[in-house]
């Protein structure tokens, strides 16, 4: 019996419908990128200080009501704190000069008792100037971005296993479905909890749709396009939605408006779901043979080709063994050989998310414009996912996650070692270190799923997806932990691509292999046993597939 790619070769790699849906696919994950790093902008916490309310002050008590702290060698004035009021305005009555009569540093200090006033320099507002998100409640913005990446987490996981069971196009659209109107409705947040709430709801569709859209165009796409597809198109595809949010958050410097400009354009998406089809390796694996040749046949039209009048002989349910009839998370643990490589797998992903989405919200230090610093950060990935592309197009998929993590690890390691006098020359190693986990993160997704069966495909995506996203969870507090030792989040950093480097070297090898269709032929993908992770089960002798990618 034929597999799927031999039996549509016919086909062809790169005609009008693989054209129609590479580039439909790659539109629908532009919204992750901007999606994914709006938190960067609405929880961005301008500069502020305590309001002053009493106007019967003289000019100088006014000025003078606010203490002068010296921040990172810098004077500012105080975030938190002001001169008690009653003391303040005695002195002003008697016609006191500050720092002349009265020595300012005798003075009893008070908390921000009326509020503060937020510079507008910057934003015209933000999710911290709406609810008063700072000095003793600045811990909920660490927690709200939490509470947005448990969501991305818990939709990773459950999407994955509805995406096995009900299909790769269902979930797509009602992810896309959950990330936009729940973008919308936070607009008409009226407290931090109701944002929060909704956030994570947000959450729940968020990556899921590129996890969605991902499998489903290398499941439909074959050989070197399908490559291209699952490294640089859908990669590519995130980082113009993330190179778009600066620009959306620089003409828009309301948090409201900014939510609508990031929901609304989603709205275009609709025409998509009678455009892209079912995933045809799905289907099959269903027994739904009639419509895969419907597609195939369409497909044929579109590409101007002939189809043969039998496409999918010998097609059919009872062509799978019992034991892949019915497929869960728990089949990704039955038995050692896809045991070993799903842990190894969620340990090489969770090194390469907590990598890349720390190293991304960490940007503040490129420039002092935030709109500049997110699109640096962003206008990286572009190198990089082309880099990750060619890798995978090019060398072993082992070797190059193994290269790129070390050299994550070393630069991060070498930033503590870079003097204070020399800035530039840690921003350039820490901005080597997202290039190069960028690269990863963009080989991982089509890495696992090259590795696994039609049947356990998008629920190991998933799995994996999860296990990585609880780096995302991590990242917000890990970049914190400057305050503690200014290197700290850096050494954690590099620690976990070393470790990462480690298992990936034990992964099974993919590059030049078809797509297994069967466990069986997953079990047969040459790998370097691990010597953690131990099984009974007797060994399967290696096979080398002769189709080529």
């Amino acid at each position: 019996m034929k597999d799927y790619a031999e039996s549509i070769a016919f086909l062809g790699q790169w005609g009008r419908f693989q054209k129609l849906i590479f580039f439909l696919l790659c539109a629908s994950i532009v919204p992750n990128g901007f999606g994914a790093f709006a938190l960067v902008f609405l929880t961005d916490l301008p500069s502020h200080h305590c309001i002053i309310p009493d106007s019967n002050l003289t000019e100088e008590w006014h000025k003078a009501s606010i203490p002068i702290q010296v921040v990172d060698g810098k004077q500012q004035l105080s975030r938190c704190s002001r001169f008690r009021l009653d003391l303040v305005r005695n002195f002003s009555a008697r016609g006191f000069i500050p720092g002349r009569d009265v020595n300012l540093t005798d003075l009893e200090q008070e908390g921000c008792v009326d509020g503060w006033s937020y510079s507008k320099d910057t934003y015209q507002s933000t999710i911290v100037t709406e609810f008063d998100l700072v000095c003793s409640e600045q811990w909920k913005l660490t927690f709200i971005s939490t509470v947005f990446f448990v969501g991305v987490l818990l939709g990773s996981f459950f999407s994955g296993q509805l995406s096995d069971r009900f299909g790769r196009k269902p979930v797509l659209f009602a992810t896309m479905v959950v990330q936009m109107v729940f973008t919308f409705i936070q607009v008409f947040s009226t407290s931090w909890i109701m944002f929060t709430v909704l956030l994570f709801i947000n959450g729940l569709g968020q990556i899921s749709n590129f996890v969605a859209a991902l499998v489903l165009g290398t499941e439909i796409l074959t050989g070197n396009i399908r490559v291209l597809y699952s490294s640089l198109g859908s990669c590519l595809s995130f980082s113009i939605g993330y190179m778009m949010l600066p620009l959306f958050a620089y003409l828009l410097r309301d948090w409201k408006s900014l939510l609508l400009a990031l929901s609304l354009p989603c709205l275009a998406y609709i025409p998509f779901w009678w455009m892209i089809p079912e995933s045809p390796r799905w289907l099959l694996s269903q027994g739904r043979v009639d419509e895969v040749e419907a597609i195939v046949r369409k497909a044929a039209k579109w590409n101007k080709v002939h189809a043969p009048t039998v496409i999918f002989q010998d097609y059919s349910v009872n062509n799978k063994k019992p034991s892949e009839d019915k497929q869960n998370v728990f089949s990704l643990l039955r038995t050692s050989s896809i045991r070993s490589t799903t842990l190894l797998l969620c340990l090489v992903t969770f090194g390469s998310c907590t990598g890349y989405y720390s190293l991304s919200f960490n940007t503040s230090q490129l420039h002092a414009d935030p709109y500049m610093s997110c699109f640096i950060s962003a206008a990286v990935e572009v190198p990089a996912y082309i880099s990750s592309w060619l890798a995978l197009r090019y060398l072993p998929r082992r070797l190059s996650l193994c290269c790129m993590f070390l050299i994550e690890a070393v630069a991060l390691f070498l930033i503590q070692l870079v003097p204070q006098s020399l800035s530039n020359l840690s921003i350039a190693l820490e901005m080597l270190g997202k290039y190069v986990v960028t690269i990863t993160f963009g080989m991982m997704f089509g890495y696992i799923a090259e590795l696994y069966p039609t049947l356990l495909r998008n629920t190991a995506v998933g799995v994996c997806s999860t296990v990585g996203r609880l780096g995302n969870c991590i990242a917000p507090f890990l970049i914190t932990l400057h305050i503690y030792q200014v290197h700290l989040p850096h050494i954690i950093l590099g620690t976990l691509a070393f470790a990462a480097a480690f298992a990936a070297f034990f992964l099974p090898e993919s590059f030049g292999r078809p797509l297994p269709e069967t466990i069986q032929q997953m079990h047969k993908r040459e790998r370097i046993k691990c010597p953690c992770i131990t099984g009974k089960e007797t060994p399967i002798p290696v096979v080398l597939l002769e189709s080529p990618l």
